[in-house]
Formats: C-alpha cells, structure tokens, sequence
C-alpha cells in the first residue's frame, strides 16, 4: 500500500496499516523521509510519537505508488488533484484509491472522489472518515472509523487493512454522504470553536453541533447521501470530536477567531492546513447550486473570507427569523 501525504493524519494511517500489510509512505521532503527511515519519527506532525519500523518512506512518487495494491490519497483539498496527477502515470490499473481529505476542490466544487474519477478513470474509489483524532490513534486509544465505498468486497478488504484491536473500521456504501459530513463538519467546527473564544460554554456548543448537523444533513441528502450517515461516525460522531477538542484545528482557528485575531494571523502560525477555512466558501457555494440553507456555513464563510467578526457573525445567527426544527428535514 502507499500513502500519499505524510501530515499528522497520513502518517497515522500508514502507521496503522503498516501493521496489516506493507505500506510506504510518500513525502515531499528527502529530509522527512530520511527521518521516518532512520529514527521512526515525523517531528513536525506527532511529536512524542514512533512510527512503526516496517514503515519506510520515500520522495519518489514512482518508488511509492509503482508496486502498490492500494493508494491512500492523504493531501490537502488544494493540492489534492496536482499530486493525484503527478502520481497517475505510475499506478497500475484498477487499484483502488482511498481518500483521507475533508475538503472540496475550490475551483469545481467537486468532492475529492470526484477528482479521483476525472484522474484516473475506472479505479474504484473509497473514503475513510470518522472520528480520527491523529495523535489519540497513533497513541492506541479506543476509536472507530467508517470506510465509504460502494464496493462490498473492496470494502471488506480496506476494512482488513485499517482495523487494529484498538481501531474498530465499519463500512457503509454512501460515499457521498460520508464524504459531505467531513467537509462540513470542519467548517461546524471553526464555528464551535469561536462560540469558546468569545468565552460560552457548552449550551452554544450544542447548538452549533446540532444545528450543524442539521446543515450538513440537508446537504448531503441534496447531493444523494443517505440520511443514516449523518447519524453515524462520519456524520455526528466526527462532529462531535472535531468541535470539542483542541486537537482539532478547524476548532482551535475558531477559538483564535473568537478572541479576536485575525485569519490572516491566524493561518501564519499553523504548520497544518484547517481544511474548514478553504471549505467554508465553497460549501455555501455548492449548497446555493443545490437549494439548501446553510446559515452557520455562510456566517463562517463571512468571518473567515470577508472581514466579518466572530460576535457578528453569531449576532446574525441568533436574530435570524424562528421557525420550525426541522424545516428542511421533513420535505
């Protein structure tokens, strides 16, 4: 197997496989791979961390992907189709291709399974996703994940790959729905994490999350997704980690809204990229081509795109007109 794309979360995933089935992990810098070579470590991303000894690294895109029975797609949404492209012409056919990113093309709208079709055509494509804290994984705490795939048998198999006695790996063959809760739910989670800047507590944080959900539901079933996976892993069960941990970086950017710094200071300290902040325009992009209403999205989308405060932002929220709860859910 190799995985492309060794931030915190690829790295995690290659770790984990590594103990199923030979894995190599692709990163862009020799140094890195140097690094995971020689001393098991990824410094920049899990500090604290050893990486498992079976896995090696390498920069060679070609030497990565050439031999492998699976391609694990760990880039950001931005670079997701350059690199996808620059690793196309050294991927044996009809190996199956799994995404890791939580995000939508910003210039077609197009979930990244969408990419995967348009590059390499004819290769099944599935999504992992779920409640996937990188460091609690690679430390073994308890978790689950959920792979999204249509195909049965596929399916069954990248399930075999994941799964370790501390990582229960479910599958479910709404891609599409699987794929819409992870980009959403990081952009409910930058909104939650500006409601603990501005110094609220849990009551605000529900509301966010549910009436995230909510969102999230209505546009995931515009796009064809199953309304049960909203109520499962990739749905309310990574929107719950990601909206209430510190670990999460979509929440801690929100957090640093609230405050009252700025985006652009904000991103100049990340090392890693908050997917929620690209996605914001473009999930309310998407959501006005199919209809829905996303007024959290929208208001995180004016926060963190056109100069609007997080105290604002949530000032349009509260006086917006009452209606019922579940308009929207029950046409």
């Amino acid at each position: 197997m190799a995985v492309i794309g060794a931030g915190s979360w690829g790295t995690t995933v290659a770790a984990l496989a590594a103990g199923n089935t030979p894995t190599v992990l692709w990163v862009r810098r020799p140094e890195l791979a140097d690094e995971i070579n020689r001393h098991h470590t990824n410094r920049d991303y899990l500090a604290g961390h050893r990486l498992p000894e079976a896995l090696r690294a390498t920069p060679d895109i070609e030497q990565a992907v050439g031999g492998a029975d699976v391609i694990v797609m760990a880039v950001p949404s931005h670079g997701f189709r350059a690199v996808l492209r620059e690793a196309a012409p050294f991927v044996r056919p009809w190996v199956p291709v799994v995404s890791l990113t939580k995000g939508l093309e910003e210039s077609t709208l197009k979930r990244m399974s969408e990419v995967v079709h348009e590059e390499l055509p004819g290769h099944p494509v599935a999504v992992l996703t779920g409640p996937n804290l990188a460091q609690e994984i690679l430390a073994g705490q308890p978790a689950a994940s959920v792979i999204g795939v249509g195909d049965e048998v596929i399916g069954l198999e990248l399930q075999r790959i994941f799964a370790t006695m501390r990582l229960r790996v479910y599958t479910n063959p709404d891609m599409v729905g699987c794929e819409v809760a992870g980009v959403v739910k990081n952009v409910i989670a930058i909104a939650s994490g500006m409601t603990e800047g501005m110094g609220f507590g849990d009551n605000t944080r529900a509301t966010l999350i549910t009436r995230g959900l909510a969102e999230m539901t209505r546009l995931g079933v515009a796009l064809g997704g199953n309304p049960m996976t909203f109520a499962g892993l990739a749905g309310m069960g990574d929107l719950i980690a990601t909206c209430s941990s510190r670990q999460s970086r979509n929440n801690s950017v929100g957090i640093e809204l609230g405050r009252g710094r700025s985006i652009e200071h904000i991103l100049a300290d990340m090392k890693m990229v908050a997917e929620g902040v690209k996605s914001s325009s473009s999930v309310v992009a998407l959501a006005a081509r199919h209809g829905v209403e996303m007024p959290i999205c929208e208001q995180i989308t004016a926060v963190c795109h056109r100069g609007k405060t997080a105290a604002e932002g949530l000032s349009a929220l509260m006086s917006r007109e009452s209606k019922s709860e579940l308009a929207g859910l029950d046409d």
